[in-house]
């Protein structure tokens, strides 16, 4: 009873805003996501703000920048700002060591054009191992398009691929308000978060250079939203970064220990920390009915077709899997009783990297977090935290649950999950290695 009532007084203390319902909507496939993104940038006459883990330099990173520079050009007053990873901007994509990397297109392209937009890096941690930028959101004048995908080909379905994710569409002043000046408070600082077209000389020892003062500022940061929410539909903009005090942790372990009927969880990377593990376990033995939609192992975007020549990168989609097949032997009985779903996503060659929960259908999570405990400790991450009492978002996202579902099938027993033996032998020998030099715990807290 205590930790109840602890747990809604953390709900309760969020600061919150009130919404309308008619001013959200749910977009349901990546070519809407990426004709909404272009018409924003195209009708937007204030401000753009970007935040996203990277825009890559492809031909659908390619449209949207020239679509930010040319808003630029036409209206030279229009404050466009885009926040990526500085590490994932200054490498290569994994794999091709060398290449031409995202900064170098954002320069290539900026000189093509005289007014400049603002383009900052931002090294979350001195190594892109142990911690990256994972904030989300776009603004474009009052309008937020929150979703966890990132800008490039696959998130746009650009060339007959897509990464399906989830799209939420808001107008509301007071959430883009705070969006767009808690972003700005963070990674103002160009000492900490200099600008990707500057000099090389000023770029290439940025993240050696970065103020612990500045990380502990990070973790300690909320988003300036004033709480004067008195509707039955409210939202929370959530942060968190660090092991401690993650409000956006708490909060998802919050909700979880809130829930008397039902909680539906996206995840693309099955891999939940022991908190999240326990507090899912509490939900079924109270006799919570839990769906989790999780991407099967094809679905990937670290998968690799066999014929196609393998790496070591390949072995994650399995060591998921594995993870997957231990979690549904543990709650088998629950499978059984009917209180515990799982259902695999698998569409075509196209991948899945929807993230997010709802709870008793009045609650729900939009978020980049994965659910695992790399976003649980490492990367800095965003969310948008809805309660919703008179349940007047139900048509659209139970039209988005079944749009997703569509293409997931359910796991009845936990044999139906491959095993190692099954695997292709070059992920044998490398799970195995891993296990035996006892990095399997190691590797698991970093993915």
């Amino acid at each position: 009873m205590l930790q109840t009532l602890l747990n809604r007084r953390r709900l309760a203390r969020l600061a919150k805003t009130n919404l309308v319902a008619e001013t959200v909507s749910v977009l349901n496939s990546a070519l809407d996501y990426k004709q909404k993104v272009l018409e924003l940038i195209g009708s937007a006459q204030q401000r753009i703000v970007i935040t996203a883990l990277y825009l890559q330099a492809d031909e659908a990173g390619e449209e949207v920048l020239r679509a930010l520079f040319e808003a630029k050009q036409r209206n030279p007053q229009l404050d466009v700002t885009v926040y990526v990873d500085y590490h994932r901007a200054r490498r290569g994509l994994i794999g091709q060591e060398g290449a031409r990397t995202n900064n170098d297109f954002y320069r290539d392209i900026a000189k093509e054009y005289p007014l400049p937009i603002q383009i900052i890096g931002v090294p979350v941690k001195k190594r892109e191992l142990f911690g990256v930028l994972h904030l989300k959101g776009f603004v474009f004048d009052q309008t937020l398009l929150y979703s966890g995908a990132s800008l490039n080909n696959v998130y746009l379905a650009q060339q007959g691929r897509y990464r399906a994710d989830r799209y939420l569409l808001l107008s509301n002043k007071a959430l883009t308000d705070a969006v767009v000046h808690t972003h700005q408070q963070l990674f103002g600082d160009a000492e900490q978060t200099p600008l990707l077209l500057s000099d090389e000389s000023l770029l290439k020892d940025a993240a050696k250079k970065q103020s612990r003062n500045w990380l502990k500022h990070a973790k300690t940061m909320h988003y300036g939203l004033a709480d004067n929410a008195d509707a039955p539909l409210r939202a929370a903009l959530l942060m968190g970064l660090g092991r401690r005090d993650n409000e956006l942790n708490t909060s998802i372990l919050a909700m979880l220990a809130l829930a008397q009927r039902d909680v539906f969880i996206y995840t693309p990377y099955f891999n939940p920390p022991l908190a999240l593990s326990r507090a899912l376990r509490k939900c079924l033995k109270r006799g919570v009915q839990v769906t989790i939609v999780v991407g099967d192992k094809t679905a990937n975007d670290f998968y690799i077709p066999p014929g196609q020549r393998f790496s070591r990168i390949g072995a994650l989609p399995y060591l998921y899997e594995t993870i997957l097949r231990k979690f549904l032997r543990a709650n088998q009985k629950f499978i059984d009783a009917g209180l515990l779903t799982v259902k695999l996503w698998k569409h075509q060659d196209n991948s899945y990297h929807l993230k997010g929960l709802s709870v008793d259908g009045d609650k729900h999570l939009f978020t980049g977090h994965n659910l695992n405990p790399r976003a649980f400790a490492l990367d800095f991450e965003n969310g948008i935290y809805v309660e919703d009492e008179l349940q007047q978002l139900k048509p659209v996202l139970e039209q988005e649950k079944a749009v997703i579902t569509a293409h997931a099938k359910a796991i009845h027993h936990y044999r139906d999950i491959e095993t190692l033996s099954d695997y292709p032998e070059a992920v044998q020998k490398l799970l195995a290695r891993i296990g035996r030099i006892g990095g399997t715990l190691v590797v698991k807290r970093l993915i």
